[in-house]
């Protein structure tokens, strides 16, 4: 059963961006997440389709983007309530049903993107109580999280159902990982409870990202590899807008949005609202603009949900998907552009320790 639309318009006067969104369409790109969410608080790809941690949580943001307060906290007493004994979620859960899981894998990335969401829904409510009830589940988390970081600094990326630990890491997830630690840092500072030894991992994984490559299996292919470290903090300034420009040729496709591998002619959505929201963190506003402008093509005007990607050679959607978290990664980069208070603190890191100087690590 899908949860009752909000009973009020979503307030999106933050969400309008000229070529992007109108207020109408903002609300009606809001409610359509909230006709995904389930009365229990999970928020499924779409439903009939699993749920992921990660992805519940950028939904769950996005929701928070848009002075939706009441679902987003749904969402996240959703993970409390089903948090395993040792911090981990399992990675897919049928139609967001707790007792239904499909994937019983362990990801880190996934696991460990609830302190961004936990700290990102604080900054939007101010909600000392909110933060009082999840500590302990972020805590729980990245504790599960660090149990996979290996020597080099890196974050192994999975824990099979049987225990073993898939000790690879993938610098996409790994830098993820990087901006959830210093979300969790963030929390921990502001609950008094200090954490060195999560700032000695975070510096450790900081020098891996930036400096040691070859720590991290090679998935030069995939758009994320390219913008992540940028996404996550990692790396900032003048090292962050090298990166974007050594290959923005390689992935973005002029006025359809970005590869999700090359060479395959498929764009899609998500990764190109996460490069945008990228390219904002690094003051790239206008070119993030354009990358937002470019994937409207994508937009399902009955639901006002986003189509997963686009196989430009066919000229067909592909998969034929409307996912929530393709429209929340939208929202969350347009309210970065529109100067929402939380969402720009969160991925500029204007309010995120950086644990310490990577360059100290050998």
């Amino acid at each position: 059963m899908t949860s009752p639309r909000s009973p009020r318009t979503p307030r999106t006067e933050h969400l309008v961006l000229p070529g992007v969104l109108t207020d109408n369409e903002a609300a009606e790109t809001v409610r359509g997440i909230l006709a995904v969410q389930r009365e229990d608080g999970a928020i499924p790809w779409f439903r009939g389709h699993h749920l992921d941690p990660w992805d519940h949580v950028e939904a769950a943001m996005a929701l928070d983007a848009a002075d939706e307060h009441e679902a987003a906290g749904r969402a996240y007493d959703w993970l409390a309530r089903h948090q395993n004994p040792d911090g981990s979620w399992y990675a897919a859960y049928a139609d967001g049903d707790f007792a239904d899981v499909t994937d019983r894998g362990r990801e880190t990335n996934f696991v460990a993107y609830v302190a961004v969401g936990v700290w990102h829904h604080y900054l939007a409510t101010g909600d000392d109580t909110f933060l009082e009830r999840m500590w302990p589940v972020v805590h729980a988390a990245i504790e599960f999280v660090l149990s996979l970081q290996q020597p080099g600094g890196q974050i192994g990326w999975r824990r099979d159902e049987d225990g073993t630990d898939t000790t690879d890491a993938l610098l996409t997830g790994s830098s993820s990982i990087y901006h959830a630690l210093r979300c969790a840092l963030a929390v921990a500072e502001q609950r008094e409870e200090p954490q060195p030894g999560w700032e000695l991992a975070a510096g450790a994984l900081r020098h891996a990202i930036r400096r040691h490559p070859e720590r991290f299996l090679d998935k030069d292919r995939y758009s994320m590899d390219w913008y992540y470290p940028v996404l996550g903090g990692a790396l900032t300034g003048t090292e962050a807008r090298s990166r974007l420009t050594e290959s923005w040729d390689r992935f973005v496709v002029p006025d359809l949005g970005v590869r999700c591998v090359v060479p395959n002619p498929w764009v899609t959505g998500g990764e190109s609202a996460e490069l945008a929201l990228a390219l904002w963190a690094v003051g790239e506003s206008d070119h993030a603009l354009e990358i937002l402008q470019s994937i409207q093509h994508l937009r399902d005007p009955a639901s006002g949900l986003y189509w997963t990607g686009y196989v430009f050679e066919d000229r067909a959607i592909w998969p034929r998907e409307l996912t929530t978290w393709t429209a929340g990664s939208l929202l969350l980069a347009v309210a970065a552009l529109g100067g929402h208070e939380a969402t720009c603190q969160v991925f500029s890191g204007s309010r995120l320790p950086r644990g310490l100087d990577p360059d100290c690590c050998v």
